[in-house]
């Protein structure tokens, strides 16, 4: 039957990962880490926290395995310890969405509706883009599009979207991407762009499932 003790120990382990998953903010910290390596002040004002609070957070998900660190001179960086964390990421979101009616409801609220915007799949946007018939447009920070982004993207983050329109090309739609499916800087850069008179769609997802779904990754800034 094997020892109590022992199996009581193994399982702490795993309990340990699900400790540390147990917070919003760790939660979405690990969303950030997900479009790449990031330093601890970079990590506090992308997730609106104080630079104590968001060591103690980054702290709880390295002893649980789910980060790692790099120390650059004076500065320490993050990153995810491997592509299954953002997976398990992408896994506690699909089953929230499956069985907590709650999650539709909040979904709404921060990303707003549809309302009739084209939503492209992953390997229709690589098609069309490998076409040429698409703008596709990431406006996640630039750092995170550096980090890792759709071959072929230009990169114009959403804060500065109004701006540069004038930039986009007038004789193809356009289809923006952000961070993943609960990224919200889409939606703000098709609604945008839609009440300026630009045909705009957006990627179904987003980046942390197109790396996970295995489809080509461009660095840098080209």
């Amino acid at each position: 039957m094997g020892d109590r003790r022992a199996k009581d120990a193994l399982w702490e382990q795993f309990a340990a990962v699900g400790k540390a998953l147990a917070s919003p903010k760790r939660l979405e910290l690990l969303d950030l880490l997900a479009q790449g390596e990031r330093s601890v002040d970079g990590l506090a004002r992308a997730a609106g926290l104080g630079v104590t609070s968001c060591s103690a957070h980054l702290q709880t998900l390295r002893h649980a395995g789910l980060v790692r660190t790099r120390r650059a001179g004076t500065t320490v960086f993050y990153s995810l310890a491997g592509d299954d964390v953002a997976t398990l990421l992408a896994q506690v979101r699909a089953v929230a969405a499956a069985h907590r009616a709650e999650t539709q409801r909040a979904r709404l609220a921060y990303l707003g509706g549809d309302d009739g915007v084209e939503q492209v799949s992953r390997e229709e946007l690589l098609a069309r883009a490998n076409a040429g018939g698409v703008v596709v447009l990431d406006v996640r920070p630039t750092e995170e599009y550096e980090a890792g982004h759709i071959p072929g993207a230009v990169s114009v983050p959403v804060e500065t979207l109004a701006a540069r329109l004038a930039e986009l090309p007038s004789e193809v739609a356009v289809v923006a991407y952000c961070r993943g499916a609960y990224c919200v800087l889409a939606h703000d850069a098709v609604r945008l762009l839609r009440a300026r008179g630009v045909a705009a769609g957006r990627l179904a997802d987003g980046m942390v499932e197109w790396r996970l779904a295995g489809l080509p990754v461009a660095t840098g800034t080209t």
